[in-house]
């Protein structure tokens, strides 16, 4: 992972972060072989070291920000451009303009970035320097890392990023040139695995409570009312679920990693039904993921694919609003029901990062770079269990982060909402 194999002080290199610290000691007697992979997991711990690899005055860095928005981006750009600039005194930072495709492009020519310039972004939505999904060419972007004499390259993004950052890395080592290549792995929905949490995710829970309140607010005022709101996760419920324990206004929680069902016992119908019996209202959550399954496509939109590459999902919360609409005309003919569909999909991408994800923000920002001018190359920077690691890219773009609905985090929200297990007999 390392550009040059330099002498380092012996600490450094044995200060290392477990993967995983905790086992079920109830499987072979609590032993574990030589052979269990998961006993010699470990990263090396991310902060400066006493030896720097790149000359600070030879230095070109380049900062992209790739496919969605996220709260926080605006501060990781701030933080490297100020990190790199205090810290080490590089003195070209360029910002390479629109995601991937600004390293090739024709008409948008890479930002000259300084702490000036930068002051005042940690406090702005979006990314400054722009972003786009897809546009990914290898070889031009390689090309136009050595053209334009890159020796760092800052990625902001996804999985999707990622793996991409994973083939710009094999590329340059192919090349065999001295180009540090470091992934900041961006994700509101926090699917990306290994690192304890992706940055803008803590706000978009923060930002998900104002969408439960209008909700449960629109709700309680009718007669017969069920708020419904969708949230971001694509494949992971993890806005859902912290929003649902966080909120406690939650009467039910759809998740991509669980199956649910509408009609019959056990369904989302008949609780629905009682709840309305108990309390007059209820709020349902259900994150973008989930019931795809179930949504009637046509051939074409079997096929549709975005940017990324990524297959077009349909509105869940249109789908079940027209569901439980159906529903409730069948079997409560005459009666009032209202129900009120809230998608804060954007309002919530778009805002600035909070306090905490401000700070998270910084700290990822300053690991990259005392990693990247240590000498090391193909890694992201992130937090393992508390304390921030230096982890090969590869580990990441293959990692997922799916909430389990085995543990205690999922048996906590089917506590405070008594929802369905959704299990049929």
């Amino acid at each position: 992972m390392a550009l040059s194999k330099s002498k380092r002080e012996v600490e450094e290199e044995a200060n290392v972060i477990l993967r995983q610290i905790v086992y079920d000691l109830s499987s072979a007697c609590g032993a574990f072989s030589d052979s269990d992979p998961r006993v010699h997991v470990a990263y090396h711990r991310a902060g400066p070291r006493k030896q720097i690899f790149f000359e600070p005055k030879n230095t070109r860095a380049a900062i992209v920000t790739c496919g969605g928005l996220c709260p926080g981006l605006n501060t990781v750009i701030r933080e490297l451009v100020v990190g790199l600039w205090e810290l080490y005194g590089v003195r070209q930072i360029l910002g390479i303009q629109a995601g991937y495709r600004g390293f090739y492009s024709t008409t948008r020519n890479p930002l000259v970035l300084n702490p000036k310039m930068v002051r005042g972004w940690h406090k702005l939505g979006g990314t400054v320097l722009e972003t786009s999904r897809g546009g990914f060419d290898l070889h031009q972007i390689v090309d136009a890392i050595q053209t334009n004499a890159f020796n760092q390259v800052y990625i902001i993004g996804g999985d999707g990023t990622m793996r991409g950052a994973v083939e710009i890395f094999d590329e340059i080592q192919r090349r065999k040139i001295n180009v540090g290549v470091v992934g900041i792995p961006k994700t509101v929905d926090n699917d990306v695995g290994i690192i304890d949490r992706s940055f803008g995710f803590q706000t978009a829970v923060e930002m998900a409570q104002q969408a439960i309140s209008a909700a449960h607010v629109e709700a309680e005022s009718a007669v017969n009312g069920i708020g419904l709101v969708k949230l971001m996760g694509r494949s992971t419920g993890h806005i859902a679920l912290h929003a649902t324990l966080s909120s406690r206004d939650v009467d039910c929680c759809l998740i991509p990693e669980m199956e649910f069902y509408l009609e019959g016992k056990g369904g989302l119908v008949e609780f629905l039904d009682n709840r309305l019996k108990e309390n007059g209202h209820a709020v349902l959550v259900v994150a973008e993921g989930a019931g795809q399954n179930m949504i009637p496509r046509t051939a074409a939109q079997t096929e549709e694919r975005d940017e990324s590459g990524n297959l077009v999902f349909l509105d869940v919360g249109s789908w079940l609003k027209t569901e439980l609409k159906k529903w409730w005309a069948r079997d409560h003919p005459g009666e009032l029901f209202t129900v009120k569909y809230i998608d804060p999909t954007y309002m919530i991408r778009a805002v600035p990062a909070n306090a905490t994800d401000n700070l998270y923000c910084t700290l990822l920002a300053h690991s990259a770079i005392h990693g990247v001018m240590a000498g090391y190359t193909g890694f992201v920077s992130g937090p393992i269990n508390g304390n921030y690691a230096y982890i090969p890219l590869e580990d990441v773009a293959q990692a997922t982060n799916a909430v389990n609905t085995k543990d205690h985090k999922w048996a906590w929200v089917r506590t405070v909402t008594n929802q369905p297990d959704f299990v049929k007999s």
